[in-house]
């Protein structure tokens, strides 16, 4: 009678489906998305209000941009 209370299904780890749907979630840069909005003119660099920290860009202001972000890796 014991051993009825130490019984701990694994139906979870039976497949590696299973396995997979609970693993635990890894996340890595390459993950990541980084938002650019683009926007007709020259030296353009407005704010999104409904996004804070997000701009919208022009291309010269996008290329810069797109620089730094490169050298951040």
């Amino acid at each position: 009678m014991m051993h009825d209370l130490i019984y701990r299904p694994r139906r979870l780890r039976q497949s590696p489906i299973h396995r997979r749907l609970v693993q635990e979630t890894t996340l890595s840069v390459n993950d990541l998305i980084y938002p650019l909005f683009v926007c007709p003119g020259h030296a353009v660099k407005t704010e999104i209000p409904s996004m804070p920290g997000q701009y919208r860009l022009s291309i010269d202001q996008l290329v810069e941009e797109c620089r730094r972000t490169r050298d951040l890796g």
